[in-house]
């Protein structure tokens, strides 16, 4: 079918949500909108699904759910015998749901259902899944985009987001199904009734908490450092399990920002709910400039990803995920070993696109250093790798730098839980040492040299977007640049192809990890450029690396990188 048989298609069926039928209504004889919503069919891969709320086959709504749910479900019932499926979602309009559509088709397709009994992060979903031998997870969420985003994210066994060709194989099954006719699915009572559907008890959620609690290192100083703290779950999941953890850890000098306290999809006070954004920040902030914090924190929608700001003079000074991952892992590493809990040939993951500085902390506390691909999933898969060779407690920190961290193995997917522990755990063990986060920050840089780095994404919506994102790709990909903001690249890197290129010697290795659409250009001065087309959104995200004596330098030649090779995106 054409897009306005589509359209008419659904204008028929799409009976069960009034808020489709008014919207199908509204665009009747707009063909824009109509294209734009029924072009293609939104795209699921090893992060679910993710896209606007609506009606059509591009949009996000209970068919494109129960949709893909159903072919989760005939993947489920052909891999494995008995099988479950926890559940878990946000504060997103409509994700409670849509957590309930695919339980019920889950349930009516004969597996069993845990479903948290109120919103709950995803870290605790990963939890959930590995705790109670489920065979997959799903978390309704769209993470930190803004209010008009919602998404479903699938994991496996392990606790992981789901593997590439796992994913190939649920859309497989996706593929083959009407999104009307092929779906089955039953009244969410009448499955709890046949205790198909069961809320997920007390006990695992204490047990999350425990597991959390144990990646604490100097937790006894917590209560008496007079640790003053901002929190803002950014109206998302965090406000419960980040505050219960704090209190027990004896953090209770807790001032939370009000008006972005409790649950709310629209973020009417952060309209970009995402703590790597100083506007979702801003209003945290005020209170900072009231309450004079010695930290504000900030989770986002889903707490698995926390941003922080300390005190810089008379202002607050946002840390990126970089800097935080960093300090955590050089704060680890160093305690660890004076406490004796380092285990023999200690290994910490981070991703292509996170901080160098990590292999310098890493060699000077001899950890072994793995890199892998963008997204938290591949840490977790290393984690899994580590486990099965009965080495897990060889793991001792991961993150990337979006602001994703992990200490511990009990999930596998970014935790802003136990990251907020460690980080106020940290500025508590300085705050007793007289030292401020900021003077930290200023001995890290002393120690291993100034790294900066920046991340600007760049937009591109509709069929047209999608088209001219693969151009830039292809052309930079096809005819690399040899020069970047005045210096010579040195090193070209292709993760598609799997090539690494040193550009002096005209040498060419093989790249050992997956293929993925990732354009690599070192340049002679010690600044880097990646660039990749997000998994999620429709966005080119590029990266720049600056390095140099003092952080002002550091910062102007980012800077000045970031506005060259924006041109090239234009």
């Amino acid at each position: 079918m054409n897009q306005i048989e589509l359209y008419n298609h659904w204008v028929l069926k799409a009976t069960d949500d009034p808020d489709l039928q008014a919207e199908l209504n509204e665009i009747k004889n707009n063909n824009d909108a109509i294209n734009d919503r029924f072009y293609r069919d939104l795209e699921f891969g090893t992060g679910g699904l993710r896209g606007v709320l609506g009606a059509g086959t591009n949009r996000i709504n209970i068919y494109t759910v129960r949709r893909a749910t159903q072919g989760l479900a005939d993947y489920v019932n052909e891999s494995f015998k008995n099988p479950s499926v926890a559940i878990s979602y946000d504060s997103r309009i409509k994700s409670d749901t849509f957590a309930r559509a695919a339980a019920e088709v889950l349930a009516a397709n004969g597996i069993r259902v845990h479903i948290y009994p109120e919103l709950a992060p995803t870290p605790m979903l990963s939890y959930a899944v590995r705790a109670l031998g489920c065979n997959a997870g799903v978390m309704v969420t769209a993470s930190h985009n803004p209010a008009k985003y919602n998404g479903y994210k699938v994991y496996g066994a392990d606790g992981c987001q789901m593997t590439i060709d796992a994913a190939n194989a649920v859309l497989a099954k996706i593929n083959a199904l009407d999104i009307f006719d092929d779906v089955k699915f039953m009244n969410f009572d009448d499955a709890m009734s046949k205790e198909l559907i069961s809320y997920i008890g007390n006990d695992i959620i204490e047990s999350y908490f425990k597991n959390v609690l144990s990646q604490g290192i100097n937790i006894d100083l917590c209560a008496k450092s007079g640790l003053k703290i901002v929190y803002t779950p950014l109206n998302g999941t965090g406000n419960k399990p980040v505050r219960t953890i704090l209190d027990r850890i004896g953090i209770t000098d807790v001032t939370v920002v009000k008006e972005q306290e409790n649950p709310d999809g629209n973020f009417t006070t952060c309209p970009y709910p995402n703590p790597e954004i100083r506007e979702a920040l801003e209003l945290g902030l005020k209170y900072c400039d009231k309450v004079k914090p010695d930290l504000l924190l900030a989770t986002d929608p889903d707490a698995d990803r926390v941003g922080i700001a300390v005190p810089d003079g008379d202002d607050y000074a946002l840390f990126s995920g970089n800097e935080v991952g960093a300090l955590l892992l050089e704060y680890i590493c160093e305690q660890r070993i004076a406490k004796g809990t380092m285990p023999e040939n200690p290994v910490a993951i981070k991703t292509i696109v996170t901080t160098d500085i990590i292999n310098a902390i890493c060699k000077y506390y001899n950890v072994e250093m793995i890199e892998v691909l963008t997204g938290f999933k591949f840490i977790g898969e290393q984690i899994g790798f580590l486990e099965a060779k009965n080495e897990e407690n060889r793991y001792v920190f991961g993150f990337e730098e979006s602001y994703g961290y992990l200490a511990g193995t009990y999930v596998r997917d970014k935790d802003a839980v136990v990251a907020a522990m460690l980080i106020c755990e940290m500025a508590a063990y300085y705050r007793t040492k007289g030292i401020s986060m900021i003077q930290a920050r200023k001995n890290l840089y002393n120690k291993y040299g100034v790294y900066v780095h920046s991340q600007h994404s760049f937009t591109f919506e509709g069929e047209s977007g999608m088209i001219k994102m693969s151009e830039i790709m292809n052309n930079l990909r096809t005819n690399h640049l040899d020069i970047i903001n005045g210096f010579k690249v040195i090193k070209f890197e292709d993760y598609q192809e799997s090539v690494s290129k040193d550009c002096i010697t005209g040498n060419i290795s093989k790249i050992d990890l997956p293929k993925s659409n990732v354009l690599s250009f070192s340049l002679e001065n010690g600044e880097k450029v990646i660039i990749r087309p997000s998994g999620t959104e429709p966005k080119i995200k590029v990266y720049y690396t600056a390095t140099a004596s003092t952080l002002e330098e550091a910062n102007a030649m980012k800077d000045s990188l970031d506005a060259e090779f924006s041109k090239y995106l234009a």
